[in-house]
């Protein structure tokens, strides 16, 4: 093996450790949301609506949801699903409680609506 090819897998294998580190500190902070996750203390079951029941409209709704240190809901984000469920899911998720924490946290919530 000579020299020039012996260098040119050093510097590989340095671009392949500066990536790992890289893309090691990226992944922690998703980590640390997913460790953050709190236990539902009380949960409404959403209101099925009569537009979504005649229309036999169905699905998932993705909501995202602020939750203050006290364990209520703050703010509430809508990331997917059918519009006419989406207020639905809204309106019963506003009324959910989640345990006590130190700290605001995001919370993922999926609701489920079949007719």
């Amino acid at each position: 093996m000579n020299v020039r090819s012996s260098s040119s897998w050093v510097l590989l294998a340095l671009l392949f450790a500066f990536n790992s580190v890289l893309l090691s500190s990226r992944a922690l902070p998703a980590q640390e949301d997913a460790a953050g996750s709190r236990k539902v203390a009380a949960k409404v079951s959403p209101q099925y609506p009569a537009l979504a029941r005649a229309l036999k409209i169905s699905g998932i709704v993705k909501v995202e949801a602020l939750v203050a240190p006290n364990g209520t809901v703050k703010s509430l984000e809508v990331k997917g699903g059918h519009p006419v469920l989406a207020e639905a899911a809204e309106n019963a998720l506003r009324q959910w409680k989640w345990e006590p924490a130190s700290h605001e946290t995001h919370e993922s919530v999926e609701l489920r609506f079949n007719p």
